[in-house]
């Protein structure tokens, strides 16, 4: 895996050496037209000449998004004394579980759905049956005709909640953009 770096040249006074050559001193960073590098040996030369130093910046690895589970054997991993080890044993994708390891991840959020049934009518006059939490019975669910498919949270579910539910057979629509609660 090649790095891309950047230098500067920074003093101990917090301002930078300008590379687009400007006249040979420092300045705040805010004036600096070019205050950055590719080529390391350049940095260094002007560092020397001029007892700066050399700040190298570094693009940062992409984390990697993982499920709950995944997140959690890479969490175990950190207590283990052979890490690798243990994360091939607890999951088929160590290469992921590596980068995520090594490079960071963050719990991909789990998609949620609104489910309903179409129950016909007019175009205009459509009718839904679409299935909610209930308040009243917390664990189950209800179902309320409406004329469009709301998306409040309370109508949310995910993946393995339909199946606890056993709505397979319901349409289900995406929910885009929501918070987490």
């Amino acid at each position: 895996m090649s790095e891309e770096k950047l230098y500067a040249v920074k003093d101990d006074e917090g301002e930078y050496w300008d590379f687009g050559g400007k006249a040979n001193r420092f300045w705040s960073l805010l004036s600096v037209e070019v205050p950055v590098t590719d080529n390391k040996e350049i940095a260094s030369t002007v560092a020397k000449a001029t007892a700066g130093h050399v700040v190298a910046f570094v693009e940062e690895p992409k984390k990697v998004a993982l499920n709950k589970e995944q997140a959690e054997i890479v969490d175990d991993a950190h207590g283990n004394n052979i890490p690798a080890s243990f994360m091939a044993s607890k999951s088929d994708d160590e290469e992921l579980m590596m980068n995520a390891y090594v490079n960071g991840y963050t719990v991909a959020k789990e998609k949620k759905y609104l489910v309903y049934k179409e129950l016909g009518g007019k175009q205009k006059n459509k009718l839904f049956a679409q299935a909610y939490r209930s308040s009243i019975f917390p664990g189950t669910i209800s179902w309320i005709l409406t004329n469009e498919v709301k998306s409040g949270s309370w109508a949310q579910f995910t993946k393995s909640e339909i199946e606890h539910y056993g709505l397979q057979d319901c349409e289900k629509e995406e929910v885009t953009g929501y918070d987490e609660q």
